[in-house]
């Protein structure tokens, strides 16, 4: 892996939840070992890293029962993530940060390790990000749901910064059209990891596409 695709000492944010290239996360920062990496990600422009949790919370609980370590409950995740950029930054009071970030690329975790407050850091290797594929017409469908849906939302006047999809709208993108339904539709975290995981974005709105017509939402 070329050092150009490379990340070192990637901040982490392990989360409940999967961040898709070209979704939206809103966050609350209120975590001592959260704040400063959040601030100098935004003073400096740099991503961190979101990650899927596999084992603990997203807040830090003490261990009930600790028997080594630094006395609060085990965390894990995923070796796969999402590099997110903050595009909205507010403080608005002492302790609490209030941002809007961007998924932009695909990251491999190679190492990680946790600091002495419990932030994690990573050394990572960026994925390369899904090829810009045409819906065929047998997916069209897809698509034309979910510009439906965003055509509704538009109708019952969602202000735009609450708009679960965000603006520019690639409806003839398989990637992008698959990567939001992802995030709109429910299902377990593990499914939404593995579908974000996929390398092959025509086979991820394949696979999505078989979800909407079970619901009924599109045929």
């Amino acid at each position: 892996m070329s050092e150009s695709l490379a990340l070192f000492s990637l901040p982490l944010f392990p989360l409940e939840t999967v961040l898709y290239p070209g979704g939206t996360l809103p966050l609350r920062i209120f975590e001592v070992r959260y704040l400063d990496m959040i601030g100098k990600c935004h003073k400096t422009g740099a991503p961190f890293g979101v990650v899927a949790l596999t084992k603990g919370t997203e807040v830090r609980r003490l261990d009930a029962a600790p028997i080594a370590g630094d006395g609060f409950a085990a965390e894990a995740f995923h070796s796969v993530g999402t590099l997110a950029t903050i595009t909205e930054f507010s403080m608005p009071q002492a302790g609490l940060m209030v941002i809007r970030c961007t998924g932009t690329q695909r990251f491999r975790i190679n190492t990680h390790d946790k600091l002495k407050h419990g932030l994690w850091i990573a050394n990572v290797s960026r994925l390369a990000d899904d090829q810009s594929v045409s819906i065929p017409d047998d997916l069209k469908g897809v698509a034309t749901a979910l510009g439906n849906l965003i055509n509704t939302l538009h109708g019952r006047d969602v202000p735009p910064q609450l708009m679960p999809v965000q603006p520019p709208y690639q409806l003839e993108d398989c990637a992008w059209v698959a990567n939001r339904w992802c995030e709109l539709l429910p299902m377990p975290l593990d499914h939404k990891q593995r579908l974000m995981e996929l390398d092959n974005p025509l086979l991820r709105l394949e696979l999505v596409g078989d979800l909407l017509e079970r619901s009924g939402i599109a045929s």
